[in-house]
C-alpha cells in the first residue's frame, strides 16, 4: 500500500459525512506503519469507539470507508470467524460493523454490514503466528494465501460500499 498522510486519509473516505470527517481520530500507530508491508489500514476510533475506519487502494488509490460497530458482542463461549481475515475467535472479539454506502444509495440509509475482528486488527492477524485455540482446526492454507485473501475480501468490500463494483 502506498504511504498515506491524514489528508489523503480524510478524501478517501467515500461514505463519510462532514461531521465524521470533521470528528475522525488517527491512532498513533497511523504516525509509524510500515505502509510497504499493508494491503489495507483499518482503526476504531479512539473517541468514539463505536466508529470504525478501513482504507485500502482501489484502482492505484487510496479508498476508505466509515464502520459503525453493533453494541452486541457474541458470548466468549462461542466461536466466531471474521469475513475478513477469516481467524477463528471467541465470538466476543467479532462484531458486527456496518458501513452506509456512499452517494444516493447511502443518502436513502442503505448499508453494508459484516462481522469483522472488534479491533479491526486484520492486518496484523494474519501476518503474525499464533497459537492454536485448544479446539481449532488448523487452516491449510499458508500465510501468503491467507494474506491475499484478506486483501481481496477488503478491496472487494470498501468497493461494494463506494459502489466501485
Amino acid at each position: 500500500m502506498q504511504a498515506l498522510v491524514e489528508s489523503d486519509i480524510r478524501t478517501s473516505l467515500g461514505n463519510a459525512s462532514e461531521a465524521e470527517l470533521a470528528t475522525l481520530s488517527l491512532p498513533v500507530r497511523f504516525f509509524v506503519a510500515e505502509w510497504a508491508h499493508l494491503d489495507a489500514f483499518a482503526w476504531r476510533d479512539p473517541r468514539i469507539p463505536a466508529r470504525g475506519y478501513l482504507v485500502t487502494e482501489l484502482d492505484g488509490s487510496a479508498a476508505g470507508v466509515v464502520l459503525r460497530a453493533t453494541d452486541h458482542a457474541g458470548s466468549q463461549h462461542r466461536a466466531a470467524i471474521c469475513n475478513l481475515c477469516h481467524t477463528q475467535q471467541p465470538a466476543d472479539q467479532v462484531v458486527l460493523f456496518s458501513a452506509r454506502r456512499a452517494g444516493p444509495a447511502g443518502e436513502r440509509g442503505d448499508s453494508v454490514g459484516t462481522y469483522i475482528c472488534s479491533d479491526l486488527a486484520c492486518q496484523e492477524t494474519v501476518r503474525l503466528g499464533r497459537p492454536a485455540a485448544p479446539s481449532e482446526v488448523q487452516p491449510s492454507v499458508s500465510e501468503l494465501e491467507r494474506i491475499e485473501g484478506l486483501a481481496r475480501r477488503t478491496r472487494a468490500f470498501v468497493a461494494d460500499v463506494l459502489g466501485a463494483r
